[in-house]
């Protein structure tokens, strides 16, 4: 007994009050930190919860509030601005095209990277070296927005849906985390595949996926925030099709109208009532809509957040 205690009391570092002094200033330090990128996202929360005329006066700012019948602001929520957004125009529509275009665009690009990244892997392809040399160098060298829009224009995806698929199959960065990653995987497993017959194809279906499922998840996480997300493309190439806007595109919408009827409110302009009405609506649209938009990505980034450590741990590119 007396030999254990020895051993523990050697192995036990003891702490000076600079070593607690340094921990607690940087659980301090971290906690602010916390609180700074939480803070817009609970700002806007309780912006939408709050009753309208106090938010666009300016006066929620730390809880939310509802006014009173003497017109104050006192602590509560209300669910009108949510339960109204079934009234703003073309809103459900950007929401459906906006949830499809993720779902297939991440699910495409999660299955072209995983081919891809395995048949890189393989010697025997052909021309494997030119063919990864070239997918590497495109994430160097971009030839503009201009081309980009032409070369949509010419393969006829402007006002087209598939403009928000096919370009975002092929993503050279996911293509080679998927590459490292099965390279870590025990090459006998697929020798054994393949001696019992097994086809490349086979394979990778039946070996490669179900072993690459942090790597695939982690970029799934990639394609699902890009695309949710996405804004440039629907701005640019759906200028004929407001059925196709894209949520975010949605939001930039009514954030633009808000913007030009506070210019010229700032401007000594004239509006009617019912303008300045619908600037102030606008406002809290913007908040309402903006949380929405982020709510899906907030719910579905901690289930996955476990195999997004691992896989980008393991799938990280090697020098």
């Amino acid at each position: 007994m007396s030999k254990k205690k020895e051993q523990a009391s050697a192995t036990h570092i003891r702490r000076s009050a600079g070593d607690w002094a340094f921990d607690a200033a940087l659980i301090v330090l971290f906690s602010l930190f916390t609180l700074i990128c939480i803070f817009p996202f609970y700002y806007l929360l309780i912006n939408t919860i709050s009753d309208n005329d106090l938010v666009t006066s300016g006066r929620v700012n730390f809880i939310p509030l509802l006014k009173d019948a003497a017109g104050n602001g006192v602590p509560g929520i209300q669910l009108n601005n949510y339960a109204a957004l079934r009234n703003v125009n073309d809103l459900g529509t950007s929401v459906i095209v906006t949830v499809i275009r993720t779902v297939l665009g991440t699910v495409l690009m999660v299955i072209t990277s995983a081919w891809a990244g395995y048949l890189v892997t393989k010697q025997k392809m052909w021309k494997r070296s030119f063919w990864y040399r070239f997918l590497v160098i495109t994430m160097y060298f971009n030839a503009g927005l201009v081309p980009w829009y032409m070369n949509m224009l010419m393969m006829g995806l402007t006002d087209n849906f598939l403009a928000y698929i096919i370009p975002g199959m092929v993503a050279p960065y996911n293509i080679i985390l998927v590459k490292t990653y099965i390279e870590s995987i025990p090459a006998s497993l697929e020798e054994s595949a393949v001696i019992d017959g097994a086809s490349t194809s086979r394979v990778w279906l039946r070996i490669i996926l179900p072993l690459s499922v942090p790597i695939l998840a982690t970029i799934a996480i990639f394609g699902a925030v890009g695309n949710w997300n996405s804004f440039q493309d629907s701005l640019l190439l759906m200028n004929n099709r407001p059925d196709l806007y894209t949520l975010q595109h949605r939001l930039y919408v009514y954030l633009n109208s808000s913007s030009n009827l506070g210019a010229m409110m700032s401007q000594g302009g004239q509006v009617s009532e019912q303008a300045a009405q619908s600037m102030l609506n606008q406002r809290v649209i913007q908040y309402t809509v903006s949380m929405v938009s982020i709510i899906p990505i907030l719910l579905v980034y901690p289930f996955m957040q476990r195999f997004f450590v691992k896989g980008i741990m393991l799938g990280a590119v090697k020098g």
